[in-house]
């Protein structure tokens, strides 16, 4: 069973355009409740599902939900 967190964060394009896309929601990660997640960790996960370099997300806020 996974772990649902709040997720906040901004997809930018290839052109380094600073305002980017926007997303919020809840986020399902199906690994162990005992891992942590630093924002690097995080990005890299959204970009892996989002099909796109680490680089081009930006962490808002991330927070287990209850």
């Amino acid at each position: 069973m996974g772990v649902k967190y709040y997720t906040h964060f901004v997809l930018t394009d290839e052109t380094g355009d600073d305002e980017g896309q926007e997303y919020s929601g809840v986020v399902e990660v199906n690994q162990s409740t005992e891992t942590r997640f630093d924002a690097r960790e995080i990005e890299a996960l959204l970009a892996r599902n989002f099909d796109l370099d680490s680089e081009a997300v930006r962490l808002l806020k991330w927070s287990r939900l209850q």
